[in-house]
C-alpha cells in the first residue's frame, strides 16, 4: 500500500501588516494587553480588491508545486480547507481549479475552521492510500479580517484573526522511511456556539437581512476562555494519542507545528511535552490566527528557516471551532 509523503510547501499572505498600535487605534485595546493575552505583534489583514482567497492561494499552490517540482497538470485532486470562501457557493477548491492548468480534476471543500487543515491532509492521505490518486493538492486559505467586530465589543476576537494561504502537494510513496504515519480526528458539537459566525444562514426565511446586520450576526463570535480551557486539553489527548498509535515517545520528536490559536496555548503545550523551544515552531506572533492556514503557512516558513530536514519527525495539532480537533504525525 502507498504511503503519502509531503513534496512541497508553499504560503502566501497579505502585504498589508496590521500592527498592535494600529489595532488601538479602532478599539480601546493597546500592545502590551494583546501580547500578554495572545503573544500577537502583528499580523495581515487583506486588501479588499487587491487580494482574495483564490488569490493568495494559486500563489501558495505555485510555490508549493516549484518546491515539490509537480506541474499543476500532474495533479490529480484538490482538498481546499476554508470557512471564507470567496463565495457562498462553489466553494473555493473549484475557484484554485480554474486558476491553473489543472486537468478537469475533482476539487474538494472542507469546513472544519482551525482544524482544517489536518482534516483536508486526513481525506487527501486517504485517497493516496488506496491508490486512487497519486499527487494531491491540499489548500488551507481564509480572509478572517472581514468578519471581525472592531469595536470594543469585539476586540478578543478581533486582535487574533488574520489572513493568509498555505499549501501542500501530497504524493504517492512506497517508502517505509517518509511519509504520513496516522492522522487523528474528533470533534464535540455541542460547544459550536463558543466560536462561530451565525451568518449568512440558510436555515432562517432569508440568508441575509437586515435584523442580521443589525445583530451583528456576520461577526465572528468566540467564547475565549471556553476556547482555551478546552485546547489545551484537547491539543495533549490528540498529540498523545498520535505518539502512542505509532508507539514513539514525545522526545522522538523533530518539529511539533501546533495551530497558531494562541501563543500562551502553544507555550502551554510545549512546556506539558517537555520540549526545547527549538522544537516548536509559532509564527502567531507576526501572522496571526489564519485558522485553517496556520499549518501550513507555519511549516512553509519552517522549511524556508530550514527548520525541517529530511527524516525529520514533524507533529501537526490543531483544535478549534466545533469544536473539532486533529494531529498528523509525519516522517518528512
Amino acid at each position: 500500500m502507498y504511503r503519502s509523503k509531503i513534496l512541497g510547501v508553499g504560503h502566501n499572505v497579505p502585504e498589508r501588516v496590521v500592527t498592535n498600535d494600529e489595532l488601538s487605534g479602532m478599539m480601546n485595546t493597546n500592545h502590551e494587553w494583546i501580547v500578554e493575552r495572545t503573544g500577537i505583534e502583528e499580523r495581515r489583514w487583506y486588501t479588499p480588491g487587491k487580494e482574495t482567497v483564490t488569490s493568495m492561494s494559486k500563489k501558495a499552490s505555485i510555490m508549493a508545486m516549484e518546491r515539490a517540482g509537480v506541474s499543476a497538470e500532474e495533479i490529480d485532486f484538490i482538498v481546499f480547507a476554508t470557512i471564507t470562501s470567496d463565495y457562498f457557493l462553489p466553494g473555493n477548491g473549484v475557484l484554485l481549479q480554474r486558476e491553473l492548468p489543472f486537468r478537469e480534476i475533482g476539487a474538494l471543500d472542507i469546513r472544519n475552521a482551525c482544524s482544517g487543515f489536518i482534516y483536508a491532509l486526513s481525506v487527501a492521505d486517504q485517497f493516496i492510500k488506496t491508490g486512487m490518486y497519486k499527487k494531491v493538492l491540499v489548500v488551507g486559505a481564509e480572509i478572517q479580517s472581514s468578519a471581525l467586530d472592531k469595536s470594543d465589543e469585539g476586540r478578543s476576537s478581533s486582535v487574533i484573526f488574520a489572513d493568509g494561504a498555505g499549501a501542500v502537494v501530497l504524493g504517492a510513496t512506497e517508502s517505509e522511511n517518509s511519509g504520513i504515519l496516522s492522522t487523528h480526528l474528533h470533534s464535540q458539537g455541542k460547544y459550536a456556539e463558543e466560536l462561530y459566525c451565525i451568518a449568512p444562514s440558510s436555515s432562517g426565511k432569508i440568508r441575509v437581512s437586515q435584523e442580521m446586520i443589525d445583530r451583528g450576526d456576520f461577526f465572528l463570535k468566540m467564547n475565549g476562555n471556553a476556547v482555551f480551557k478546552h485546547a489545551v486539553v484537547r491539543f495533549m489527548e490528540v498529540i498523545n494519542e498520535a505518539l502512542e498509535h505509532n508507539q514513539i515517545d514525545k522526545s522522538e520528536i523533530d518539529l511539533l507545528i501546533p495551530h497558531q490559536a494562541n501563543l500562551r496555548i502553544s507555550q502551554y503545550v510545549q512546556a506539558k511535552l517537555e520540549l526545547p523551544a527549538e522544537k516548536v515552531f509559532n509564527n502567531i506572533m507576526n501572522k496571526g490566527n489564519t485558522t485553517a492556514a496556520t499549518i501550513p503557512i507555519a511549516m512553509s516558513e519552517a522549511w524556508e528557516q530550514g527548520k525541517i530536514k529530511e527524516g525529520d519527525l514533524l507533529c501537526l495539532a490543531a483544535f478549534g471551532s466545533g469544536f473539532a480537533w486533529a494531529s498528523a504525525l509525519l516522517r518528512w
